[in-house]
């Protein structure tokens, strides 16, 4: 059984300031964790760059390139008042949404059973044409539709566990009933979508909400009664997973109580309906997580679980 680690030191140069709650130590922090001996077995490769083909499956061509030319030489430039742009931010952009395609291909290949992209920016909140909460390209949605249009997955699935809605990923996903979204967030809490009633165009679309200070109990039950019931439904040839670990207790960006113990559960509960729908074939990516030393342990509880699968 083998799990890849994708990851690439440019996505330590997205920087967008001082006291950001997105900042380079965030993906250090997960790196080091992965780092201990016990994940000697990880096999480590770089990310590649995506191509501009690759992205423009979920993003408009016209939205890529405006993105990567408002990258500055020098200094920072607002795309809002949450995502910021450095000179390194291009670079990193392009290497997060090349791993999901990297690991993707991996996969499929049976080059290995699963694969984690460790890397930013994250990428779920990024709609169409619009960036937003961080977030710069959807490398999720751009690993999904790859893996439709090279390794013809007909049923793809994404399954996101991050404490905020992924607007974006819902946005790429609505019209397309072969494309599966559900999502377990807070709410109320940023973007302001996600709610039930909001159910994509065949009932592709799953979104659990869970109140603030909802913790473990919750967290499982919104999954087992809505969440994996659904997948299950859908039947997916690729599961894919928006692995933010803000929901964690320590998270100082919002209001659930999850513990390791959680994303180890859940991480579990999905290879197991991976394993039955599609032959194991799963490759997560890193959304949020905002306090360092809750990220790391969950971050490596999440690869643990990966790795014994």
């Amino acid at each position: 059984m083998t799990t890849l680690l994708y990851s690439h030191e440019a996505c330590v140069r997205h920087d967008p300031g001082e006291m950001h709650p997105e900042c380079p130590a965030r993906i250090e922090a997960v790196l080091t964790a992965l780092a201990a001996p016990e994940f000697d077995g990880l096999e480590r490769r770089d990310a590649p760059r995506a191509s501009v083909e690759q992205i423009i499956r979920v993003h408009p061509k016209p939205y890529v390139d405006q993105l990567l030319a408002a990258v500055p030489e020098s200094g920072r430039r607002g795309l809002d008042g949450d995502t910021i742009l450095s000179p390194g931010s291009g670079e990193a952009a392009l290497r997060a949404a090349g791993a999901l395609c990297a690991a993707v291909d991996a996969v499929m290949a049976g080059e290995a059973d699963n694969a984690f992209c460790a890397i930013r920016p994250p990428g779920h909140h990024a709609e169409p044409d619009q960036a937003m909460g961080f977030c710069l390209f959807n490398s999720v949605a751009v690993g999904a539709l790859h893996a439709r249009e090279v390794h013809r997955c007909h049923r793809i699935a994404v399954i996101d566990f991050d404490v905020h809605h992924g607007n974006g990923t819902q946005a790429s996903f609505w019209n397309d009933p072969d494309l599966f979204y559900a999502s377990t967030h807070q709410s109320p809490l940023y973007p302001g979508t996600g709610a039930p009633q909001e159910r994509g165009v065949s009932t592709n679309i799953c979104n659990a909400v869970l109140p603030p200070n909802a913790g473990s109990e919750e967290f499982r039950n919104a999954l087992r009664a809505s969440v994996f019931p659904a997948l299950t439904r859908f039947d997916p040839d690729f599961i894919l997973i928006s692995a933010g670990f803000d929901a964690h207790k320590d998270d100082p960006l919002a209001n659930l109580q999850l513990v390791e113990e959680d994303y180890v559960w859940a991480t579990n509960e999905l290879i197991a309906i991976a394993r039955h729908a599609c032959g194991g074939k799963i490759v997560s990516t890193l959304e949020g997580g905002y306090d360092l030393s809750a990220l790391a342990r969950s971050s490596a509880a999440h690869v643990r679980s990966l790795m014994a699968a």
